[in-house]
């Protein structure tokens, strides 16, 4: 016969059961209020599937919270129960030895589906899901802003300075910052609270549409939805500009034909690796500009002051393009512009190229007329100086655009690619146009 304190418990027990099992939202948000150490003890006490139909009622800081506490056998059988989408959430939110844990002994007795949870749990390189933060907290919009505060405080944990706010289908209807629950009154809820939600991300949309989405709509975080519009995290501003940032110091290196994954203090036989086939590839141009130049030998052996002012057309033609270049490769990273922005962005270069050439060609000739006292010598500069300046801007804004439009990195050594272009377009018009005016060059 069962004495007096075996009955109680088991009354309770039959009790918890009974409601934890009818009413599973009524439960949820009652675990909620508790601390997490005795909500794990409650569950832990039922049968799974009385935690998996209530699962769904939990907002995403508490269930987070409660299923780290739980035993590996439990959580593992709580995972098999639960939707996949479900699943990889809980999963994706848990700490690395945490996860290794559960996926361990899930390859022991479901290692298909342990198999499957990894591969979902592995999103694509540049996708909103690799830029996000898990750590989210939503409250119900019924909830009262004291609740609220003390289930932060009660997670013990640096939460983002944004709450969401969830109606009763678990659907996500605002947000409010935690400044603004700060200077609440105690008993409001966060229905009135709450503002509307401005743009959602999906978990595959890629890092050039967050990019937008932030310079669009000008807020500091931004949900992260799944496949079935659930909420499974956010993206800070500031995650978005360390990215770009690094993206642009990157993208520095490999104009140049420097690999990204080169640092400051990396090996010098690593750099070599990485450089040495860029740096054959442009010795191959140089001697493509080189050829330009011997086309013309006899006109220089007959002209020795074109072989003086050789220099001067080809190093002013390739800081020009060089300046155009990254204009351009800055407006792509940051999605500015994109390659069908190609003709405005070329003919804002050529316009570019040619005054700036007209200012330096008259600089240019005057300084060449001081040297030479020839008034052919100064014309041939000044007009190759216009030229080539319009050339190479114009180079400067369509090889990257042009590297994108066909698929390809358009860091990825445009300044090598470039620099040929300038070398021969500088060459060919300094020498050419003083081929065309030879009559009014002084010979020697």
């Amino acid at each position: 016969m069962l004495n007096q304190q075996q009955l109680l418990d088991q009354t309770t027990s039959q009790l918890n059961f009974d409601f934890l099992h009818h009413y599973p939202f009524k439960s949820a948000r009652h675990l909620e209020t508790i601390d997490a150490g005795d909500a794990v003890e409650i569950l832990q006490a039922q049968e799974v599937f009385v935690a998996r139909n209530l699962w769904h009622f939990l907002s995403a800081g508490s269930a987070e919270q409660i299923f780290s506490l739980l035993r590996t056998d439990y959580a593992c059988q709580l995972l098999k129960s639960l939707d996949s989408h479900v699943a990889v959430t809980l999963l994706s939110r848990v700490t690395d030895d945490k996860l290794d844990v559960l996926l361990a002994a899930l390859d022991v007795s479901e290692s298909l589906l342990a198999k499957e949870f990894r591969e979902l749990l592995e999103y694509p390189e540049n996708t909103a899901a690799r830029l996000m933060t898990t750590r989210v907290n939503t409250f119900y919009e019924d909830m009262e802003v004291a609740a609220v505060l003390a289930k932060l405080k009660q997670l013990k944990q640096v939460s983002p300075d944004v709450v969401y706010v969830l109606n009763n289908n678990q659907q996500l209807v605002g947000e409010c910052t935690l400044a603004e629950l700060i200077i609440a009154e105690p008993d409001d809820k966060l229905n009135i609270l709450a503002k509307p939600i401005s743009t959602v991300l999906s978990a595959l949309d890629n890092k050039e549409t967050v990019i937008e989405k932030f310079e669009g709509f000008r807020c500091n975080a931004i949900p992260v939805m799944d496949s079935h519009n659930q909420l499974i995290g956010l993206i800070r501003f500031f995650d978005v500009y360390e990215t770009t940032k690094e993206d642009l110091a990157s993208d520095m290196q490999t104009m140049v034909g420097a690999s990204k994954e080169e640092k400051a203090l990396s090996s010098s036989w690593f750099a070599v690796k990485k450089r040495l086939p860029w740096l054959q590839i442009n010795l191959l141009t140089a001697f493509a500009a080189s050829a330009v130049v011997g086309a013309f030998e006899d006109l220089i052996a007959q002209i020795t002051a074109l072989a003086i002012l050789l220099p001067v057309a080809a190093g002013q033609s390739g800081n020009a393009g060089a300046q155009a270049l990254a204009v351009t490769m800055r407006g792509l990273t940051l999605r500015e512009i994109t390659p069908r922005h190609w003709l405005k962005v070329m003919t804002k270069e050529l316009l570019a190229g040619l005054l700036n050439g007209i200012a330096i060609a008259v600089t240019c000739s005057i300084a060449v007329y001081l040297w030479s006292g020839s008034v052919g010598l100064a014309l041939v500069m000044a007009i190759a100086m216009v030229t080539s300046l319009a050339i190479a801007c114009t180079a400067g804004a369509i090889v990257p655009i042009a590297l994108k439009k066909f698929g390809m990195d358009p860091a990825q050594s445009s300044s090598i690619v470039l620099t040929t272009i300038t070398d021969i377009v500088g060459f060919m018009s300094f020498l050419g146009i003083a081929l065309l005016l030879s009559d009014m060059l002084p010979k020697g």
